[in-house]
């Protein structure tokens, strides 16, 4: 009996530990209101970031919570919540600052205040109701969450507030100064992770200018929409990847590199049936794979048109998730006829905002019409409202050797895809040019032999990496572009 009883608890307890050892870390998120908004016209990053983790491995909780400071996020029990819920191997992140900054007293703004720095210094309050309150410096309620988190065994990680929406000279007034440095301080003092926010995200402020960054503020210069809220979440992403060593690394998300376009990036399968290949097919090569994974969506035949219109970009459109990255290359079948009995694929010549209602043949349907940049625009601003990077490319050339003899002409399409990109902010790379400015440096029968002999379109195995190659030479004149760091060294 009694051996039994002993065999039943040692069961319970085997049973117990596996099931403590299949637990999932949390990473816990605290701070502010742009760290979590409850508006439904602002949201903080603290909410998108979600989608940037496999969250089979990792849960996400988001405690922050508007209008705090560190001391009212611990006087207020918030902290003590999340500290009952820590447990070896979870995470947090910290990031305050916004409210810390008034001056600390009993009223309505002040009661949110702390002292500046990292001291010890503290500063004693009455309250109406005879409750005494020591308050302290912006450092010290830092330091509590911190200790208090490593010794439950969790890894904490300070994080600077990000900046406001406030410019000065063209620059974004920046908190290195003050929040910012005294957070720095803080990791450096208690030797953990530290991920300057304010300083990542004030960098690309400055490189977008202020028209474009108003764009993320709907309201105010604190609080950002979704599309700056998921801003912010990639820019902590960053943030997490520049901490070589932290183990928050392993459950982040790997991004995808969609590749869209037509047959000159995909022809047929992929495989290279009748020598015909396309550059998408060796553009993973360059890439870290480790780090991104690259798709193929591109498919021969189609038009900026009909890519949308057959579901193939709805297709793409439902897996992008925040930190992805879409790579888009149309023209060559843009310029055919918007109804003809064969494909029905043509877009209007041009960037505007003209439209054509036709009888579509194929589909025997009618259908509205619209320019080659209009449907270039809707893939980007898709793209952008998922989170995802757009970047375009000009079309390749087609063979520019007839008869022995080497004609580079200016392509419209070219022109057209650079003028979108522009108006548009997003990455533009001028493979058309690239490669053109490759083809004058070579003989004709060098130039030609990049080419199938059944048109002079499509690129064999060896033209296919040349424009691949081409292709990268653009992503890494895109300084500004996370998809940098993508590349294999």
């Amino acid at each position: 009996m009694n051996k039994n009883i002993i065999l039943i608890g040692l069961l319970c307890m085997a049973v117990l530990f596996a099931f403590k050892k299949m637990e999932k870390p949390v990473l816990h998120v605290i701070g502010d209101s742009t760290v979590r908004n409850s508006n439904k016209e602002t949201w903080g990053w603290g909410t998108p970031i979600a989608d940037l983790f496999d969250t089979t491995k990792i849960d996400v909780e988001n405690n922050a919570m508007a209008g705090r400071s560190t001391r009212t996020f611990l006087s207020e029990g918030r902290w003590d919540k999340v500290l009952q819920s820590l447990k070896p191997g979870d995470f947090v992140t910290m990031q305050f600052g916004h409210n810390d900054g008034s001056v600390p007293d009993t009223t309505k703004e002040g009661r949110r205040g702390v002292l500046k720095g990292t001291g010890e210094e503290t500063k004693v309050l009455t309250w109406p109701n005879g409750t005494i309150e020591t308050v302290h410096t912006y450092g010290w309620y830092l330091r509590k969450f911190v200790r208090e988190a490593k010794a439950k065994g969790a890894i904490p990680i300070v994080i600077s507030m990000i900046p406001r929406n406030q410019f000065k000279d063209g620059k974004v007034l920046r908190a290195g100064d003050s929040f910012g440095k005294w957070a720095a301080e803080v990791a450096k003092q208690e030797g953990v992770y530290f991920i300057d926010l304010n300083r990542i995200v004030a960098n690309k402020y400055d490189v977008m200018g202020p028209e474009s960054v108003k764009a993320f503020f709907p309201g105010d210069h604190t609080h950002t929409n979704l599309a700056g809220a998921k801003f912010n979440a990639l820019s902590v992403v960053e943030g997490i990847k520049e901490l070589k060593d932290c183990p928050l690394n392993k459950y982040l998300l790997k991004p995808t590199l969609y590749l869209i376009g037509d047959s000159t990036v995909k022809n047929g399968k992929g495989k290279g049936d009748g020598s015909l290949w396309g550059w998408g097919s060796y553009l993973a090569d360059f890439f870290d794979l480790n780090k991104i994974n690259v798709e193929n969506h591109a498919l021969g035949g189609t038009s900026t048109r009909t890519f949308q219109s057959k579901g193939l970009w709805d297709a793409v459109l439902t897996k992008l998730q925040p930190g992805d990255f879409v790579l888009m290359q149309f023209g060559h079948n843009d310029g055919s006829p918007l109804d003809d009995t064969a494909r029905a694929r043509g877009t209007i010549k041009g960037t505007g905002l003209e439209s054509k209602e036709i009888y579509n043949p194929i589909t025997k349907q009618k259908e509205v019409v619209y320019t080659y940049g209009w449907y270039l625009r809707k893939f980007i601003n898709d793209a952008k409202a998922k989170g995802a990077t757009a970047i375009v490319c000009s079309p390749v050339p087609r063979n520019p050797v007839r008869n022995g003899v080497m004609t580079l002409v200016v392509d419209n399409y070219a022109t057209w895809a650079e003028e979108v990109a522009n108006a548009e902010k997003v990455g533009f790379i001028p493979l058309n040019k690239i490669i053109k400015d490759k083809y004058a440096g070579l003989a004709a029968e060098k130039v030609d032999a990049f080419f199938t002999e059944k048109d002079h379109t499509h690129t064999n195995e060896l033209g296919a990496k040349v424009n691949a190659a081409s292709v990268v030479e653009g992503v890494k004149a895109l300084k500004t572009s996370t998809l940098l760091k993508y590349l294999k060294d």
